[in-house]
């Protein structure tokens, strides 16, 4: 397996992985089965339903699929937009926890690097 194969599988089972753990988290806070406290709607579901797409960009970026880059592209533009509803959510004065800001940072961080790394991964293919 050639080094860029190897980090292709490596993105993709990170994706999967993050995938896997926010429809668990918010699948469960969904049905009622876990308090996390404030939470503000919008941004629980979008966290769960994303975490499809989390999965699917992580098996097309495991099997180094080209669509697997705009994929993860238009996950971290959503997870941006998302972010920003919650900033106003916040400005207005809604009530919110901590955990969410961090959360929302880190989404942001990781599918962003994942994209720039899919990109430079799947350009050549």
């Amino acid at each position: 397996m050639t080094k860029q194969g190897k980090g292709l599988r490596i993105l993709g089972a990170v994706a999967i992985a993050f995938g896997v753990l926010s429809v668990i988290s918010g699948g469960r806070t969904l049905l009622g089965t876990a308090d996390m406290g404030a939470v503000v709607p919008v941004v629980l579901w979008f966290n769960t339903l994303a975490g499809l797409a989390y999965i699917v960009a992580g098996l097309g970026l495991w099997q180094g699929r080209r669509w697997a880059f705009p994929l993860s592209l238009a996950i971290f533009a959503a997870t941006l937009l998302v972010f920003a509803a919650f900033g106003m959510h916040v400005a207005q004065g809604g009530a919110y926890e901590m955990r969410t800001v961090f959360a929302m940072t880190l989404r942001s961080v990781v599918w962003g690097a994942i994209a720039v790394a899919a990109r430079q991964a799947l350009s050549g293919r």
